[in-house]
């Protein structure tokens, strides 16, 4: 089973220069997605096995970027959010490849251009069943476990915009309980239920 997880940065810059000391304000809150990120990937001493990330940055005046992270494949990334987010910030500064196109930075590190329904859309192409977190959604449980590949579709601070709900009313809502908690939390309930 693969579990794929796509989190959306609405005010994330995809273009330019981050500012490491200052990950929630002029960042557009990367801390939130970071620790999603973290809680998706990351063991106490190393990586899961089968987990795909993919981060949707979509604040600026450009193009959005979409990066990709591949825990079978992905190598020199430790899980402090500053680490991380210095890997992020070369990643703004290169060129954007067109949308389509999933360039490698390094090991297990993709990025390329796109937004929530290009990911979507190749979901389905790999037989991926999707899932749109929200805590008015059908409760999580570990009937999960008969799919092959699971999707999950989580938003940062920020709740989904009108044109993000419309592309994702297709798709059924779970939830991990009747209380908003940190999408980094959801993620690490969901690796439990599954596990």
């Amino acid at each position: 089973m693969t579990i794929k997880f796509a989190l959306i940065g609405h005010r994330v810059p995809s273009h330019g220069k981050l500012n490491l000391n200052d990950l929630a304000g002029s960042c557009g809150r990367l801390d939130v997605i970071l620790r999603s990120l973290n809680s998706a990937l990351f063991l106490s001493h190393g990586i899961r096995e089968n987990v795909e990330v993919v981060l949707h940055l979509q604040g600026g005046d450009r193009p959005a970027r979409r990066i990709w992270f591949d825990s079978s494949s992905v190598r020199g990334i430790h899980s402090d959010e500053r680490s991380i987010a210095g890997h992020i910030s070369k990643i703004l500064e290169l060129h954007l490849p067109p949308i389509g196109m999933k360039n490698m930075v390094k090991n297990g590190i993709y990025h390329g251009q796109g937004d929530l329904e290009n990911t979507i859309k190749e979901w389905e192409r790999e037989k991926t069943t999707i899932f749109q977190l929200d805590k008015s959604g059908k409760k999580i449980s570990s009937e999960l476990k008969n799919y092959d590949n699971l999707g999950f579709i989580l938003s940062d601070d920020k709740p989904f915009s009108e044109k993000e709900e419309s592309i994702l009313s297709n798709y059924n809502k779970v939830s991990v309980g009747e209380k908003w908690i940190q999408g980094h939390c959801v993620i690490a309930i969901i690796h439990h239920y599954l596990e």
